[in-house]
């Protein structure tokens, strides 16, 4: 493996990692890990911009004279779950946990941070992009946009890594479409309440929101050509709060996931018409809401070439699968990739043999209260992001 040097003692940047994890913030609310990262760029020598939508943190290292410019962006949030594990870094906040990594994605880019402060062999201007709120559909990505991130901050092109529960010390990526859209909706059955023992004197909501996700189930096989990858899935279902009250209204929700605005399209249209034509049938109001959160993930061609290029360098060829394929999982990074070039990346975070004694009883994948970041690859990770922008600004 062919990591960079400075990063043969990474200690520093476990207790880091570790700390972050220990203190985990949702979603606009990363005050502390925005401080923390925003005083370390300062102390390393970068121009540091905070309070971009609101949390938001954007260190500039220049060097030389060229215009050229690299983006390389790593998530601040955590999620709003209760960690299971209980070794001595947990989370010290009870109903909020790091169990994505973004400790580790913000560790991986300060330490490239630190490294490229310290040297002088690329020319022209990294920006060190830290971005808040990617969980939660809260579009955190979209925000940075928004408030003016790439006319402040010009990039010819943007990279960003994730970890996933593949080998230590492999990469994974493809030149296409790597993430799904990300699509919530939500239907209320508007009725009319009575007592249970009395359904002839009411309307029953709940009995049409059981019937809409029975129906919902077969849904995406009936609109969606069969060669095609999209996901409907119902997650969420709530109705009465007391066992003998039939409630005026009920409602069932859940998540689309597609790697076309076509297919999103399609079993959007699909999920109104069941919705209203079920209402109808049981004498209810169909209440529909349906949210594009994020866009799939699709790589640019020419930069996932480059960064498959670059993970070679670093674990040899047969460690990068860059044909990878594409996953239902979602990432708001896809909303800078459609406004920029670049590549979006995963880095194997092994399968849980890095955790410490009294971690949780569950499996470490991310979104998983046993999850814990692998401290082994943040000088893999690390390594990538420094030689993405020595050969993206290397010297004419």
């Amino acid at each position: 493996m062919n990591l960079v040097d400075s990063f043969a003692d990474i200690s520093r940047f476990v207790a880091l990692r570790r700390d972050i994890h220990m203190h985990p913030e949702l979603g606009f609310e990363e005050h502390r890990t925005s401080k923390i990262v925003a005083e370390l760029l300062q102390e390393w020598g970068l121009e540091v911009h905070t309070g971009i939508a609101g949390t938001g943190v954007v260190g500039v290292l220049r060097r030389g004279s060229s215009k050229r410019s690299i983006g390389l962006r790593a998530d601040l949030d955590a999620l709003p779950l209760q960690e299971e594990n209980h070794f001595p870094h947990r989370s010290q906040h009870d109903g909020r946990m790091h169990a994505c990594g973004h400790d580790g994605h913000t560790t991986m880019l300060l330490a490239a941070a630190w490294h490229l402060s310290k040297t002088k062999d690329f020319d022209g201007t990294v920006n060190f992009i830290f971005q808040p709120a990617e969980e939660m559909g809260k579009a955190g990505a979209l925000k940075m946009i928004e408030d003016g991130l790439f006319e402040r901050f010009p990039c010819d092109a943007v990279f960003a890594l994730h970890n996933f529960a593949v080998d230590v010390g492999t990469f994974a990526v493809n030149d296409g479409a790597l993430m799904a859209s990300s699509n919530t909706w939500k239907v209320t059955m508007h009725g009319r309440g009575t007592h249970a023992s009395m359904p002839h004197t009411g309307i029953d909501p709940v009995s049409a929101v059981i019937e809409l996700g029975q129906q919902l189930q077969t849904l995406v096989a009936k609109v969606i050509d069969s060669r095609e990858r999209a996901l409907l899935a119902v997650t969420q279902i709530q109705g009465s709060g007391a066992p003998n009250v039939i409630p005026d209204e009920a409602w069932v929700g859940g998540t689309v996931r597609t790697f076309s605005t076509d297919a999103t399209d399609k079993i959007e249209a699909g999920l109104r018409r069941l919705a209203d034509g079920i209402a109808q049938a049981h004498g209810c109001r169909a209440e529909i809401g349906f949210r594009r959160a994020s866009p799939p993930v699709v790589n640019h061609e020419k930069e996932a070439r480059f960064a498959a290029e670059v993970m070679r360098e670093i674990v040899g060829a047969e460690h990068v699968d860059d044909n990878y394929p594409a996953v239902m999982g979602a990432e708001d990074f896809a909303h800078m990739l459609r406004v920029k070039p670049g590549c979006y990346a995963f880095v194997g975070n092994g399968d849980g043999g890095h955790r410490l004694p009294d971690h949780g009883p569950g499996p470490c994948i991310i979104h998983n209260t046993s999850f814990d970041f692998n401290d082994e690859i943040i000088p893999i990770g690390a390594s990538y992001f420094v030689r993405l922008a020595q050969k993206w600004l290397a010297p004419a």
